[in-house]
């Protein structure tokens, strides 16, 4: 009766044993053991088993994590004050490093992530802020990957998502682009009537250069004015109407026309 009482003991003993070994870990995750205090590797994914009082482990997770980066002040290089953040994403690509060789991987990426945007945005000017943002982004990503490889972590992306400016600096660039777009639409409208004048010019020589085209043109224009309803209709008299009678020559007409093309 005794021998099955202690058999019986043993094999509940065996079966806790055997419960307490048994470890699963998921495909994204993997199992950095430790035997009494010495790194023993990474296992995973899947079952395995440890020796339970002597093994300890440790899960990593092998996921891309995302730090969002909270409004920081910064003050750039041209002194000008602005708030950014950013959003860092990252994951653990030796997860026996990112244990042994950092205490806590996720916080102290995060913390270097914070300083280094600090840094970089304050030795940018506020227009390459602004205008060159993917540079901006790539050189983050860059130290900040640098400085986190010894710790089993890959820095795969850096984003800067906004850049909050003061009132009165985005009153400021307001003007500066509204006075811009009026330098341009005066530039234009000035441009079009250059090419109308050229236009008007032109053709006021061709006309002149076919006796009686004045009057055409002046007989046109009546009729398109008189199209709607009009009071009052003005007609100039021509001038090569007053040739035959001799109050004015052709060549006279011809010399003026020459000195105003002087």
């Amino acid at each position: 009766m005794e021998s099955w009482i202690l058999i019986g003991a043993a094999a509940i003993v065996a079966l806790i044993f055997l419960l307490l070994s048994i470890r699963v870990v998921k495909e994204y995750e993997r199992g950095v053991v430790f035997r009494l205090g010495r790194l023993v590797g990474a296992k995973g994914p899947g079952l395995f088993f440890i020796i339970p009082l002597v093994d300890s482990m440790i899960k990593v997770d092998l996921r891309t994590a995302v730090f969002d980066v909270p409004p920081q002040e910064v003050i750039t290089r041209d002194n000008v004050t602005t708030k950014v953040n950013a959003v860092v994403y990252y994951r653990v690509v030796d997860p026996e490093k990112a244990v042994v060789e950092v205490e806590n991987y996720a916080y102290a990426t995060s913390q270097l992530a914070l300083t280094t945007i600090r840094s970089i945005i304050g030795q940018a000017e506020l227009d390459e802020l602004l205008s060159e943002r993917e540079k901006l982004n790539r050189k983050l990503q860059s130290i900040i990957d640098e400085a986190t490889d010894p710790w089993g972590i890959k820095v795969s992306a850096v984003e800067i998502k906004d850049v909050m400016l003061p009132e009165g600096m985005q009153r400021a660039m307001a003007a500066q682009a509204e006075a811009e777009r009026e330098r341009r639409r005066r530039i234009i409208a000035a441009e079009g009537e250059f090419q109308a004048a050229k236009k008007i010019a032109a053709a006021a020589e061709v006309l002149a250069e076919q006796k009686g085209g004045l009057f055409i043109r002046m007989l046109q224009t009546i009729t398109e004015a008189t199209e709607e309803k009009a009071s009052t209709v003005i007609i100039p008299f021509p001038v090569e109407m007053l040739e035959p009678l001799g109050f004015v020559s052709r060549s006279s007409s011809h010399a003026e026309r020459s000195n105003s093309e002087k």
